[in-house]
């Protein structure tokens, strides 16, 4: 496993972060045992939010962190400020009430990473900044920052900061992968991924700010169950967001090619999505729900892969040769 040191967390951060989603109460053997098997394999960094089973994920995770006594030793990333089917929540009442419910569900007085899981563009952006910062000198919050926020919109909540003498947004966490979104998967949904959002990877290139992206595998595009004559026999909700998100012909290049290295490399068409995350000029810790050991292996070993800028530029349809 590889590591990366933050600015404000204590603890080595894993390059590899654990994604949540799989963990429940309802199955609590699988779970348990899945956390067991990635920190025995060097992951410290979990990934979890306020609105995920609703409320059933972060209390899991925080009784595996409490009876296995590792508080010490992991990174807890909490996001909160989601949007429900009432409204919006990016508020500095919405961002407080969170924190509460998360550091109850925890059992733990404070969060090494918070962010906010979404954001709302309508909503000024200095009353947020300051909850934000009244926790963290609290010491309940540590580094913080935003999930689904624009460049432009992490700009003005900085140049807020530097104004009123307050700590910044020093964390993002974007959708980045392979793949490029011909279509929102769902409202608001910040991608940093294809040819049009070049200014933002170069910004945050620039920057070095810590990016904790999400969907290397492009929502299971780069699984190799989607093929462009059976985009229609796809029905389940998950599948469909595939679909419509990225269905494009340049993807299916991408898919081609990535398939083609991988058979080259004796690697699997996974480890190839993931490699390219890696291989990037960016800060990147990338969050990936593996479900057992053996995914969490391929995962490490796809974040050792080297691949040349060529390699890169083929893949991502930027040159023919490679």
């Amino acid at each position: 496993m590889k590591y990366g040191q933050i600015e404000g967390v204590s603890k080595p951060v894993s390059r590899i972060v654990q994604g949540t989603t799989p963990i429940n109460s309802n199955e609590l053997d699988f779970s348990f045992k899945l956390l067991d098997d990635v920190f025995e394999r060097g992951v410290t960094t979990f990934d979890t939010a306020h609105v995920y089973g609703r409320g059933d994920n972060e209390r899991t995770v925080g009784r595996w962190i409490s009876e296995r006594g590792v508080r010490d030793k992991v990174v807890i990333i909490a996001k909160g400020a989601h949007l429900n089917q009432d409204r919006k929540r990016v508020t500095p009442f919405d961002i407080e009430s969170d924190i509460h419910d998360s550091l109850a569900r925890f059992n733990t007085d404070f969060l090494d990473i918070y962010l906010l899981h979404r954001d709302d563009p309508d909503v000024p952006v200095g009353p947020i900044v300051e909850k934000l910062n009244e926790y963290h000198q609290k010491g309940v919050i540590g580094v913080f920052g935003g999930s689904n926020w624009t460049v432009e919109r992490i700009k003005e909540a900085n140049a807020y900061a530097k104004a009123h003498n307050l700590k910044p947004f020093t964390i993002s966490s974007p959708n980045f992968s392979l793949a490029d979104q011909v279509k929102e998967p769902w409202s608001g949904c910040i991608s940093i991924s294809g040819p049009g959002r070049s200014a933002e990877r170069s910004w945050y290139q620039e920057q070095q700010m810590p990016l904790f992206t999400w969907s290397s595998m492009a929502g299971g595009f780069f699984s190799g169950r989607f093929r462009r004559d059976n985009l229609d026999s796809f029905s389940e909700y998950n599948d469909r967001i595939v679909v419509e998100a990225y269905n494009s012909e340049d993807n299916f290049q991408r898919l081609d090619r990535a398939e083609s290295l991988a058979k080259e490399k004796g690697v699997s068409l996974a480890q190839i999505a993931v490699a390219y995350i890696f291989n990037q000029p960016l800060n990147i810790f990338s969050l990936i729900a593996s479900r057992s050991a053996e995914e969490l292996e391929q995962n490490n070993a796809a974040l050792e892969m080297e691949l040349s800028q060529a390699e890169l530029d083929w893949l991502d349809l930027r040159s023919d040769s490679r």
